[in-house]
């Protein structure tokens, strides 16, 4: 099983956009053809969505962006690069096209079967979030300087097919950009020390992107439960670089939001049909995502939160406290963003990872703490419901 416990949170359920529970939507169909988010229907299979249920889901973590951290024995087993750079354009650079192209279709085929999407579903999950990078539109690399797998499109089809086929919502994550959209960090699908997505030719290739994957979304069935598209995972933040994060707000970010809103009108899709636009909050500090936004309809936010990164002391009570009074809600009246997801957040607790495996840490001899944990962080997240929220686990 390779889907991993890294939640992901939570939608309203107001008039915004296609949301799972909404009406006047295209239902969400099945394999039989029946609706899959029927309140009418028995609730046993845990395939259908009242208007009250929170939204919860799970990130497919390097199926389409590899990240060698979370599958190290896959990695290795494929003879990828065992030292840094490690991201995909580099075990693609060893390995030669076509041996890179042999090595990731057995991958894509094997990372996650589809009896994961039955495990997912007994353990009440209704939503799958997807990373992809900017690679799998063939058209668009530049295969003289980039070094990327080809082939994941129809992989891409038959996994959101299983997901479709047993209800799940889906959210598609742009998560490795043209030119890398940070330094350093395999999810970018290339560990580069200089972030190159903040260029004009850059983001036309996004733009591309992003306008060719709404049309295969609408043309195959298999995509029919695709509801949100996120145009950039993770970018930038303020303080690594204001003028690249004021670019990418003034510039990317309305032209993304404009380029699938064209396409749709282009294919005919009426506008209740249209798919939520996601983009990370204001909590990511890239400054505020809808600053330059003149058409926020059906746009949705993505809040990631890890607090082992927030600065807090490395302490299981002080963990506990944080996560029991978290809000990460915001308030739509004062300007924050809304509706809002946390489409990732994590158990992992000690910033040293080896520190992970001591006594203090390691979750053998932990299991009370990290499943208190874990209640805490879902019930701040879903407490929001008071507020409409509802809430998606990765």
């Amino acid at each position: 099983m390779r889907f991993n416990l890294l939640p992901i949170l939570a939608l309203i359920s107001t008039s915004y956009g296609w949301l799972p529970s909404e009406e006047n939507r295209e239902p969400l169909l099945g394999r039989d053809g029946t609706s899959l988010f029927n309140s009418s229907l028995s609730s046993d299979g845990k395939r259908w969505l009242p208007g009250s249920t929170p939204i919860r889901g799970v990130n497919l973590g390097s199926l389409f962006v590899s990240e060698p951290w979370m599958m190290t024995p896959t990695w290795n087993g494929m003879n990828c690069p065992q030292s840094e750079p490690r991201s995909e354009f580099d075990c693609m650079l060893k390995l030669g096209q076509t041996g890179g192209d042999a090595a990731f279709q057995r991958h894509y085929q094997d990372w996650i079967p589809e009896s994961d999407f039955d495990k997912m579903v007994s353990y009440g999950l209704n939503t799958v979030r997807i990373p992809v990078g900017y690679w799998m539109y063939e058209d668009i690399v530049y295969r003289d300087s980039e070094h990327f797998p080809r082939g994941g499109l129809a992989h891409l089809k038959r996994i959101c097919g299983y997901a479709s086929n047993r209800g799940f919502y889906i959210i598609l994550d742009l998560h490795g950009a043209p030119g890398a959209q940070v330094a350093n960090n395999a999810f970018t699908g290339q560990y580069t020390s200089n972030p190159g997505f903040y260029q004009d030719y850059q983001f036309d290739r996004a733009y591309k992107f992003l306008a060719w994957l709404r049309q295969v979304v609408h043309e195959n069935t298999e995509f029919r439960n695709v509801g949100m598209f996120e145009v950039v995972n993770e970018p930038l933040r303020e303080f690594e670089d204001p003028g690249k994060t004021t670019y990418m707000r003034n510039t990317f970010y309305p032209t993304a939001y404009k380029t699938i809103r064209d396409k749709e009108a282009s294919l005919g899709i009426s506008s209740n049909n249209y798919v939520h636009i996601q983009f990370m909050n204001k909590l990511w500090n890239s400054g505020d995502p809808q600053q330059y936004l003149t058409n926020k309809n059906f746009a949705a936010y993505d809040d990631h939160r890890y607090l082992k990164w927030s600065g807090i002391s490395q302490d299981k009570d002080i963990y506990l406290r944080t996560s029991c009074n978290d809000d990460r809600s915001g308030d739509a009246a004062h300007g924050w963003d809304w509706p809002v997801l946390v489409g990732e957040w994590s158990l992992s607790a000690p910033l040293d990872y080896n520190q992970e495996w001591n006594d203090y840490w390691r979750p053998d001899n932990n299991k009370d703490f990290y499943s208190r944990w874990f209640k805490a962080q879902v019930l701040a997240y879903e407490a929001r419901r008071r507020l409409d929220l509802l809430v998606l686990e990765d």
